[in-house]
This record gives C-alpha cells, sequence and structure tokens, in this order.
C-alpha cells in the first residue's frame, strides 16, 4: 500500500472547501438567529430538534411554500416534498461548487481518507454508477437473506445477553449490547473474525462524524485518522480474500472476474457497507429502548403482546429518527410541490421533521407502536438511495429488543442517557441501565 504524498495538503484543501469555509458562513448564519444554521451547529438542537422543524414547518407555510430558503440552502420537512426530491432524477447526492472551485475539491480527494460522503461512496454517487455498485452487495440484503439470518441474530443476541447477565445489575446497553449485535452480524456478513469486531466499532464510530456538514479542523482530522485506518484495514483484507476466499461479502467483491473495480472502489463499497452495516442499528436499539422506557403504558403493551415489538420498532423509526437529514442537489432547474429550486442549490430534507408531519400522521408527536401507518416514515430514504440494510436493521431491532425485555423484564434507565454528538446521525453514545 503506498500512501499519498500529498494526503497533507488534500486533506487541509478538502476541509477549508468541504467544511471551513462553509462552516464560517454556517455559524454566521447561525448568529444571525437562521434556522438552517443553527440546526448545524446549535448543541441543545442536535439535542432536540423537534421544535425548530416545527418551526420550519411553519414559516414555510407562511410563505407559501413547502421550504425555508436561507439564500444558500433551502429545507423541507414536508413529507411529501422530501419524498418527491428523494424519488426525483431531477436531484442527486454530489456536492458542487462553481467552476475551479469544484476541480480543487476533485482534486483533494484522497484515496486513504474518502469517507462515506466522498466519491465512490454509494452515498456520494448518482446514477448509472451508484446501481453499479449497488448490484454488486443487494443480493446479501435481501429479505430472504435476512430471513435466514434470524436465528444467528437470536443466537448472538442471545450470547450478549448471557453476559450482561454475569456482569451485573448495571451497564452501559449501548456499549454491553446495542452495538455489539450489529457489529456481530455485520461482521458476518463481511467476513470478519470475532477478535476484531471491537477495533472495526471504534474505527467505525470514530469515522461516523465525518458524515456531518461544518466540521472544525481538529474533529475531522481526527475523524481522518479512523477513515485511514478502515482504508488500511480493508486493503488488507481484501488481499487476504483474494488469497484465500469464503462465502461472504469482501470475498465476493474482492474475486471478482466480470466486474473492473478499482481498489478504492471495493473499499469505498465496503467502508460504506461496514458502517451503515451497524450506525442504523445502534441507533435505533438506543432510540427504541429510550421511548419504551419513558412510557409505562408501553412497556405494559410490549410485555402483554410481544408482537408489538415491530411496531415499536417502526414507531422509533417514525418518531426518533437514527438518520435525521440528508441532502440532495438539484441537477437541473426544477419545480416541486409547486415551489421552483434551482440548478445547483443545495436541499436539505430533515426526515425527522418529515416523519412528524401532520398532513401524513395523525397526532404526530405521539409515539403508538400500534400505529398502522407508521411504516410511512422516511427514516430509511426513499428513491435509488432507500437503506439497503433496511430489512436487516429492522430484524436486529425486533429480535434484540425483544429479547432484551423478555431476559430483563424490569430493565430501567439508570442514570441519564448521553447523545451522541453527531447532527446527521440520532441514537445515544452511552445508556447506564439497570438490569434487574
Amino acid at each position: 500500500m503506498t500512501i499519498d504524498v500529498l494526503s497533507p495538503v488534500r486533506s487541509g484543501l478538502r476541509w477549508g472547501l468541504g467544511h471551513g469555509l462553509p462552516g464560517l458562513a454556517i455559524r454566521q448564519g447561525a448568529r444571525g438567529g437562521d434556522l438552517v444554521s443553527r440546526l448545524v451547529v446549535d448543541p441543545d438542537l442536535r439535542q432536540d430538534p423537534f421544535p425548530a422543524y416545527e418551526r420550519i414547518r411553519a414559516d414555510a407555510a407562511a410563505r407559501g411554500s413547502v421550504f425555508i430558503d436561507n439564500g444558500r440552502l433551502m429545507g423541507t420537512v414536508d413529507h411529501a416534498a422530501a419524498t418527491e426530491i428523494l424519488r426525483s432524477d431531477d436531484f442527486g447526492v454530489a456536492f458542487e461548487l462553481p467552476g475551479r472551485l469544484q476541480r480543487a475539491f476533485a482534486w483533494s480527494l484522497d484515496p486513504w481518507a474518502a469517507g462515506p460522503v466522498d466519491p465512490p461512496s454509494m452515498l456520494a454517487v448518482d446514477p448509472p454508477v451508484h446501481g453499479r455498485y449497488r448490484r454488486l452487495v443487494t443480493r446479501w440484503f435481501t429479505a430472504r437473506e435476512v430471513r435466514g439470518l434470524e436465528e444467528r441474530i437470536t443466537e448472538t443476541a442471545t450470547r450478549l445477553l448471557d453476559g450482561l447477565a454475569a456482569q451485573g445489575s448495571r451497564v452501559d446497553l449501548v456499549e454491553e449490547y446495542a452495538a455489539l449485535l450489529p457489529v456481530a452480524i455485520i461482521a458476518e456478513i463481511l467476513g470478519v473474525p470475532a477478535h476484531q469486531h471491537a477495533q472495526l466499532l471504534a474505527w467505525g464510530n470514530g469515522a461516523a462524524i465525518t458524515l456531518d456538514p461544518a466540521l472544525t479542523w481538529r474533529q475531522y482530522r481526527g475523524a481522518q485518522q479512523h477513515v485511514r485506518a478502515l482504508h488500511r484495514w480493508l486493503d488488507d483484507h481484501l488481499a487476504a480474500k483474494r488469497r484465500s476466499p469464503g462465502d461472504d461479502l469482501l470475498s465476493a467483491l474482492a474475486t471478482l472476474e466480470d466486474d473492473d473495480l478499482t481498489d478504492l472502489e471495493l473499499r469505498g463499497i465496503g467502508l460504506l457497507v461496514l458502517g451503515a452495516g451497524f450506525e442504523t442499528t445502534v441507533n435505533l436499539i438506543g432510540n427504541a429502548v429510550a421511548q419504551v422506557q419513558s412510557r409505562p403504558e408501553v412497556r405494559a403493551a410490549v410485555r402483554d403482546d410481544p408482537g408489538l415489538w415491530g411496531g415499536v420498532v417502526e414507531e422509533t423509526l417514525r418518531f426518533d429518527s437514527p438518520v435525521q437529514l440528508t441532502f440532495r442537489s438539484a441537477l437541473t432547474d426544477t419545480v416541486v410541490a409547486g415551489s421552483p429550486v434551482r440548478r445547483g442549490t443545495g436541499v436539505l430534507t430533515y426526515l425527522g421533521g418529515a416523519n412528524r408531519d401532520p398532513a401524513v400522521f395523525a397526532d404526530p408527536a405521539r409515539f403508538d407502536p400500534t400505529r398502522d401507518d407508521a411504516g410511512r416514515h422516511l427514516a430509511f430514504s426513499s428513491g435509488v438511495h432507500y437503506c439497503l440494510g433496511a430489512s436487516l436493521a429492522r430484524a436486529e431491532a425486533t429480535i434484540g429488543l425483544r429479547l432484551l425485555h423478555e431476559r430483563f423484564p424490569d430493565l430501567r434507565l439508570d442514570g441519564e442517557p448521553t447523545r451522541r454528538p453527531t447532527r446527521v446521525l440520532r441514537g445515544y453514545e452511552r445508556m447506564p441501565v439497570a438490569l434487574r
């Protein structure tokens, strides 16, 4: 493996164009009261963004639009508009800068530090390239494949719960269970041995903040260390799979004979599948536990009818979405829900706000696991970028939550949970619980 000698220059330039300069504008906007900017940098709104979403809804309606617009970005919490944007060919995921700045930004991509929002990640490329990558991994995440994994998910959850029971009465549920369950399953899909799970989890958690906008140089540089470590590990792991392939996804990618993927493309696919394979689910499990524990009537309902756990998962996805927003850029002049959007305009679709749209969900601020239309949420996005691992996340969370509460029916929060310091991903970093 050869590391680019221009890596420090590329990193500095990429941070400056992608985070530093936009961050200055965002912080200036936040000081002026701009809500889009405040949602990025205000720690109080990171903790609880939902009142801000409702203000966006009201402000947009007052303008006779589904958008608010700060002159640089448009934002919407309208479910119909968000769905239209996510499904439309008029919008893409590419981050565009004007003229020479865009060429400089493209040059600044360090192939050994390309994160989940950098090409060739599937999150950062549009069709037809996106479809080419997605087809290579889709079969590993079909509903049939996930049904085949349910026994393995059950066995893994049971093993982890045995470990919790042996530890004592008080544990950090995120560290000791919610994170370990999905990591074990995605690692098995990727052919990763058990002794490497903890390290991959640490690297993945460290890299997750790269999804957020307006990172400081210190945040960006720290996250890049984790991203680089993942690239080095993937490079070695893919080489090992070429020498001795197994029946796993990375072996299949490493030994492709009819596709000319570059090493960077291979690592980009592997890095995204690895991170996406546990980031959504750990947040989903933690968010669901928090919602259930704060509502005695829900705890009683799932105790009486364990079949409700699927409803708890779906309602958590709607009510407290693990992914709160996603970005799109208009590829052409277009119109969304009667509102014009000019080519090159960046649009933030606030999934967490769209999932509480009263035009779609009755009494949207009420957590109700018996809600029959919760599945209309956009927690897994929509369109060509619909989450590849949605079925797997649902299965892991449903099985994991049911077994957790069956093993520890007196489970309760034992201290204040700590939210992750991320804006795009919403979940808990720590959740102290008493098991008995």
